[in-house]
């Protein structure tokens, strides 16, 4: 009995062995196949699709770091929605402050009390990434810089991005001045939805002044608009402390995709990071559209409202994305609307999902939006309706 035990002891053993030796180096072995990374040699990074907003690689994306002159996304979209809104135009005469024109850094040498059109100081701010214009498009938008930083985080948070916070509108280094590379992504995502921002990001040399003795050559930072015929924009950012960063955005064959790097030690080394991703995205992914950006929807009753009833749009494309190779199963398409939504409503306020699922499995979700204000009806107006329903036998 005891030859046997022992003999059952070493057989045990030499089992133990090989489980924890052969299949291990099996497991490596596959591991280094199927997951090569895309990026290196950068602090963190992100590739997301546009339409979908799926995350198709990222690498410590939540990492929170000096974000840089790519702090200009914000400030942009900040700016573009106050075009949308009506509250800014692009004729507008922006007056420089004596604050603005001490800005450091990169600069289009604004003077104080020199006059710019809204759209030439846009030019400046997202192809030379001029410090000064940002904060002269600040103080016009919000009265002063520091209003201005205060509604970058109100629309931070309100975009539910929690590891973002802004100390001004340019990206100089401050203390408690951080974002991620996801909520870069996310931020670009959203400049994105407005379409003229790409003729100046896109835009490789430009001028300001151009009829005067002051005439003032733009390079784009982003050499990659000028370098790879996919890329069209959209900000670089450098410090000492945040290293080469870059968030960019590229188109090819109806897809668009975003790349954030952050922290690489070289801009040859930062292009060449968010270039993997871009080639890897269109490498391996395609989309198909299903609806058309503002494609109306549905109308539905608002509460107390003039119309009674309001048309919903679609605020972006709706896009099913798809890896190369892969059958489209089962799609379904569903629409689901915010309840009891009442008035007054602002234009382009989100109130439902255009919800996109396959095999089951939600895969998009596209923001449905009022594309007009929704008023609130005078008490005539509601008397009206309450007497049309009793006449009608509603009661």
């Amino acid at each position: 009995m005891k030859k046997i035990k022992q003999l059952t002891t070493a057989g045990l053993a030499t089992l133990m062995i090989f489980i924890l030796t052969i299949p291990a180096s099996f497991v490596q072995a596959k591991e280094k196949s199927t997951s090569e990374p895309i990026v290196e040699n950068v602090k963190s990074a992100i590739l997301l699709e546009q339409d979908t907003g799926e995350v198709l690689y990222q690498s410590n994306a939540q990492k929170e770091l000096p974000p840089a002159s790519m702090t200009k996304v914000m400030t942009m979209l900040l700016i573009f929605q106050a075009l949308d809104r009506g509250d800014l135009s692009l004729k507008d005469k922006i007056k420089v402050s004596e604050h603005a024109a001490s800005m450091g850094g990169s600069q289009v040498y604004l003077e104080t009390g020199e006059v710019m059109t809204a759209k030439d100081m846009i030019k400046a701010i997202a192809i030379g990434s001029a410090n000064d214009a940002s904060v002269a498009m600040a103080e016009h938008i919000a009265g002063s810089e520091k209003m201005f930083v205060k509604q970058m985080n109100q629309k931070a948070k309100k975009m539910g991005l929690k590891h973002t916070h802004f100390e001004n509108p340019t990206g100089l280094p401050e203390e408690n001045h951080y974002s991620t590379a996801k909520d870069m992504a996310t931020m670009a995502k959203a400049l994105l939805h407005y379409k003229d921002v790409l003729e100046y990001t896109s835009t490789y040399e430009d001028y300001l002044r151009e009829d005067t003795d002051d005439k003032f050559w733009l390079v784009n930072t982003n050499k990659l608009v000028k370098t790879e015929d996919t890329v069209d924009g959209l900000k670089t950012g450098f410090t000492n402390e945040a290293k080469y960063c870059l968030t960019a955005t590229a188109k090819k064959n109806d897809m668009r995709v975003i790349s954030v790097v952050m922290g690489a030690p070289s801009t040859k080394e930062r292009n060449k990071q968010v270039m993997n991703m871009v080639n890897y995205a269109f490498a391996n992914y395609k989309t198909k559209q299903l609806v058309k950006a503002g494609k109306h929807v549905k109308q539905v009753p608002v509460n107390k409202s003039a119309r009674g009833n309001v048309s919903v749009v679609t605020k972006d494309r709706v896009v099913l994305l798809t890896k190369k190779g892969d059958k489209l199963n089962q799609i379904k398409k569903d629409i689901k609307m915010n309840q009891n939504l009442q008035a007054p409503i602002d234009k382009g306020t989100v109130v439902g999902r255009y919800v996109v699922k396959r095999d089951g499995k939600t895969v998009s979700e596209t923001p449905l939006i009022v594309n007009e204000k929704v008023e609130e009806a005078s008490w005539w107006q509601l008397f009206k309706r309450m007497v049309g329903k009793a006449t009608n036998g509603s009661w």
